[in-house]
């Protein structure tokens, strides 16, 4: 579990523009303080300010090394730690899941699945590389807090994909308060959509879609991607 989650925020901070924030983003989910970190590094406060705010020139794979196995180490010391809890009803939680080994454009991933664009505040810029299929209720009511990064596979550029969706507020509110955010979030059927799941949305430059396919037909057509 450990060598999976090194790799991913590794992965993430490399990968990303704006790698200081994918610091912040990853320190914040494991609840750690920048006076621990940097206190673990060896480093003064300021100096992972700096990489977090973008002042300081983004860090080399080398320093990113350093970090993430900080953040992990100090996770380990944790009662609560991150990568050693594991939910007993994952598998019932998501229901497919996978990762593109190249991104596909938003708008050629709403036409597999007949989606359609709610946010329309949300421009569709952000490539899509992976997706996971979540049941919305056991999601909201049973999944940790501490947890949610397992849904989000290799990227976070990804669609998370509801079943079981009756207004989508809930799920909105939950993404809107993670500090991990899908770049598209899709409900399955639902009974309608509340505004203020767009509103949040919009807030979070999440796109939101629905469709009007069965659980079936888009896990089917998802999987075939």
């Amino acid at each position: 579990m450990k060598g999976a989650l090194r790799e991913k925020i590794a992965s993430e901070i490399t990968l990303s523009d704006y790698p200081g924030k994918t610091i912040r983003k990853w320190r914040e989910e494991l609840e750690i303080t920048q006076h621990e970190l940097s206190k673990f590094l060896e480093l003064s406060p300021s100096v992972i300010s700096d990489y977090e705010s973008g002042r300081r020139k983004s860090p080399g794979t080398k320093t990113v090394r350093k970090i993430v196995d900080a953040l992990l180490e100090l996770d380990k010391t944790r009662k609560s730690s991150l990568y050693f809890a594991e939910p007993d009803n994952l598998n019932e939680i998501i229901l497919s899941m996978k990762d593109f080994p190249v991104g596909l454009s938003p708008s050629i991933f709403l036409k597999k699945i007949q989606g359609v664009n709610l946010s329309k505040a949300v421009p569709l810029v952000r490539n899509i590389h992976g997706y996971t299929v979540l049941d919305s209720l056991k999601t909201i009511t049973t999944l940790r807090s501490s947890d949610y990064w397992k849904i989000y596979g290799w990227s976070t550029e990804r669609a998370l994909v509801f079943t079981g969706v009756k207004f989508g507020r809930s799920p909105m509110v939950a993404v809107r308060a993670h500090p991990l955010k899908p770049a598209m979030v899709v409900y399955v059927r639902p009974e309608r959509v509340d505004p203020l799941a767009v509103k949040l949305a919009e807030l979070e430059n999440v796109t939101l879609v629905r469709t009007q396919l069965s659980k079936s037909e888009v896990v089917s057509r998802l999987e075939a991607l």
